[in-house]
């Protein structure tokens, strides 16, 4: 593996799962492997979980890590080809992402999508940036449209609670006071592609995703109908896609309650807005899951640098 852009660049995803579940047991194990590695991690947008997780995951391998935060630290870059640069942005990325790979073995990095120009937003021009310009692994620790670690921490938590061949697992919209892009659920959506179970997507009208990622996916408006018998409920909110960015409905019949969710799991990538999204008493339950998710997050990050770091052996 080189870089790990997309939760689609997992061949088979149970085999990545059971590695992760075995590293959590040894985290120290490969200690020898980022022995003289350097991880750069690039912030363009907020963190805590993705940013604290991945450093521990390198420190783990042994790494030595360089974080910089663009957004109040870094040159403000440009990444169009051609570009007469005569007004705000300072330097290319062309040049920023060779200087880098001088400095790191693997480039990890985070942008949000802006929601309101949707092609751009798209084109992932800093996640594909990098990849075109460094001469160095890349990792997505969520882009414009993907968010990879997380979608490989909910598959390595489902499976630390199922105990079924086919489980029921519902994604549900929620309602939020701001417009939230469609990367965590873009990526939950093709994890869930990769597994055996039955999985339903349930939101209002208007708040369809991307319908190349959602393809064959059973789809429901009826909430309380999708959630019958479910085993796993993934809460989160995202913006409309097809009138890109927008805040269609506050609904606040959407948020998650105990009543809701029965006797099923509940699951959220973190942070979270208490009594908007999801009722206290979910979260304070013994059905939330999200204190162990975002422990997996570690172990998801860690088991993609490791196989990195191993084809970088080669």
């Amino acid at each position: 593996m080189k870089n790990y852009l997309s939760i689609n660049d997992i061949d088979v995803l149970s085999n990545w799962v059971k590695e992760a579940i075995s590293l959590k047991k040894d985290p120290k194990k490969f200690k020898k492997l980022g022995s003289d590695k350097t991880i750069g991690l690039l912030f363009f947008n907020n963190s805590l979980r993705t940013r604290l997780s991945t450093q521990k995951a390198a420190m783990n391998l042994g790494m030595d890590v360089i974080v910089m935060n663009f957004g109040s630290e870094g040159w403000a870059l440009e990444y169009a080809d051609g570009t007469i640069m005569d007004q705000g942005t300072s330097e290319h990325i062309k040049e920023a992402a060779q200087v880098i790979s001088q400095y790191c073995d693997i480039i990890a990095i985070r942008a949000f999508a802006g929601l309101i120009d949707k092609k751009l937003d798209e084109a992932e021009e800093v996640l594909n940036g990098f990849k075109k310009y460094a001469n160095v692994p890349i990792v997505n620790m969520e882009s414009s449209v993907g968010h990879p670690l997380q979608a490989l921490t909910d598959a390595i938590t489902m499976e630390e609670h199922n105990f079924k061949n086919n489980p029921k697992v519902v994604l549900s919209w929620a309602p939020h006071p701001k417009s939230l892009p469609h990367a965590v659920a873009n990526s939950f959506v093709q994890m869930m592609q990769k597994q055996h179970a039955e999985f339903v997507i349930t939101h209002p009208i208007g708040y369809e995703l991307d319908p190349n990622i959602t393809k064959d996916c059973t789809i429901e408006h009826d909430q309380e109908k999708a959630l019958e018998n479910a085993d796993f409920v993934y809460v989160k909110n995202w913006s409309s896609y097809n009138d890109y960015g927008q805040i269609k409905s506050q609904d606040p019949n959407w948020q998650m309650t105990l009543k809701k969710l029965g006797k099923a799991k509940f699951m959220h990538c973190l942070p979270v807005r208490r009594n908007v999204v999801v009722a206290d008493e979910v979260l304070d339950s013994d059905q939330s899951l999200v204190i162990e998710q975002a422990n997996n997050r570690t172990y998801a990050a860690q088991l993609v640098l490791k196989k990195i770091l191993e084809n970088l052996k080669y």
